[in-house]
């Protein structure tokens, strides 16, 4: 039976195996890796986890059951909806071996790559998810204007972690007020890319016409899908702290920009996560908050599955399945009943520790720093009612902290009209410019 699930962006989609073989015979047949490589799916598709399971070798069906294969298809319709179909396939190589990616298409978040590395006797030695690299033409919003700012290349973080990041900064000599922006959940790309629409390139260059720099990256778990998977111990600083903080080191060495007036933007996840880097970090003059969660991501993956599974107006059998089935994971997060190993909604038992750890409400509570707290009226994922509320309630009268609310605006600040859907992420947007003018003007009143 196939499951029916929906798309998720506050969960990071952390989940794969990649392990090794021996090198696959440079003769080998092209077309029958990739017509293996398109059955896998198809069996994983349609639910005959066993079926598929038999294509793997015994380097990794010694480290992975077969309820683990389902477990982590599962965890990824969970995130990026139901799937559709096969696109294409592609074979190149890498280290020696004969890789395949299958570009499949998925209801609500589109294109995802499932890649599989192949060993000499066609079995598959390696298997895990990546973006798929569809070029989409950026199309430049009306309050852009590319004539007063310019780009520059930079490298966030050292060692095994650099990332390639971009600095976008007014033309001048400054200084200049600037921006650290901060990923929402999963492999997001500098431009926190979701089919056409970059929302993170959006805000560079609205917030640079107008005068504020703006630091974007590629973020971790993008750059390096592989190691960051190898680590048994995984969590947010891991995940998004630690390079925030390495991004905050590049605008405090750079003559241009005004030390004083740095400042860190979260979206989502990086929104729920920002009080707790500027509780690690002194050096920032206030923290932007975009869709910032309040509860548990637990709870928010629960209520969006349930949410997407009613905009027909009923549930449906499959839909029923699924929702049982992210309800019993939910359960075994609030218990902490997560074995050695084992992924929940996509990560390890170290992550959901950190988190059962963390109230981003209390810890902003305890900061001195101002505070700008923005919502979109229409986002089904961070919601009006179950998390803007508890920011507002909280600081409602506070002078050091401005909330406001946009009725028409969905989880990437992009306008609409109706329910929200994860289908609307595939159609071109851009932030709406009141939203930019208002992070502007914000920034201006704490010079």
């Amino acid at each position: 039976m196939i499951k029916k699930v929906y798309l998720s962006c506050c969960i990071i989609l952390v989940i794969w195996i990649s392990l090794t073989g021996s090198i696959y015979n440079e003769e080998s047949e092209e077309e029958n890796v990739k017509e293996i490589a398109t059955q896998t799916v198809e069996f994983l598709s349609t639910g005959e986890f066993n079926q598929a399971y038999d294509f793997f070798n015994e380097t990794v069906t010694d480290q992975m059951a077969v309820q683990q294969l389902e477990d982590i298809w599962d965890s990824l319709l969970a995130q990026y909806g139901e799937f559709d179909t096969v696109m294409s396939t592609r074979i190149d190589k890498e280290g020696g071996y004969d890789v395949v990616y299958v570009t499949c298409n998925f209801t609500t978040k589109g294109f995802l790559d499932i890649k599989m590395v192949f060993d000499g006797e066609k079995n598959i030695s390696g298997f895990h998810f990546v973006p798929t690299e569809i070029e989409y033409e950026y199309e430049t919003p009306e309050y852009a204007d590319q004539d007063v700012f310019e780009e520059v290349n930079v490298t966030v973080g050292t060692g095994e972690w650099e990332l390639p990041g971009t600095l976008t900064i007014p033309k001048g000599e400054g200084p200049f007020p600037a921006v650290v922006l901060v990923h929402g959940s999963g492999p997001n790309d500098k431009d926190e890319s979701i089919g056409p629409n970059k929302p993170f390139k959006d805000l560079a260059w609205g917030l640079a016409s107008k005068g504020i720099a703006v630091l974007r990256y590629e973020k971790r778990t993008k750059e390096y899908p592989v190691q960051s998977a190898a680590q048994t111990n995984f969590t947010l600083q891991d995940e998004v702290i630690d390079d925030t903080i390495g991004a905050i080191d590049i605008l405090n060495a750079t003559g241009r920009i005004d030390q004083e007036r740095m400042f860190v933007l979260g979206h989502s996840l990086g929104g729920m996560i920002g009080p707790r880097i500027a509780e690690q970090d002194d050096r920032l003059a206030g923290l932007i908050i975009l869709a910032g969660p309040t509860r548990g991501l637990e709870d928010l993956f629960l209520e969006q599955t349930t949410y997407l599974a009613n905009l027909d107006g009923e549930i449906d059998e499959n839909e029923a399945i699924q929702i049982a089935y992210i309800q019993e994971q939910v359960e075994k997060v609030k218990e902490l009943n997560i074995s050695e190993g084992e992924l929940i909604l996509g990560v390890p038992k170290t992550y959901w520790q950190y988190l059962a750890g963390y109230n981003p409400v209390e810890t902003a509570k305890n900061l001195s720093i101002p505070l700008l707290i923005l919502q979109g009226g229409r986002d089904y994922q961070v919601t009006l009612d179950g998390d803007f509320s508890v920011w507002n309630e909280t600081f409602y009268g506070d002078d050091n902290v401005t909330l406001k609310a946009y009725e028409m605006l969905n989880h990437l600040f992009i306008s609409g009209s109706g329910p929200s859907t994860g289908a609307e992420y595939l159609v071109m947007g851009h932030i709406e410019e009141e939203v930019i003018d208002d992070i502007t003007q914000w920034i201006v009143n704490h010079q």
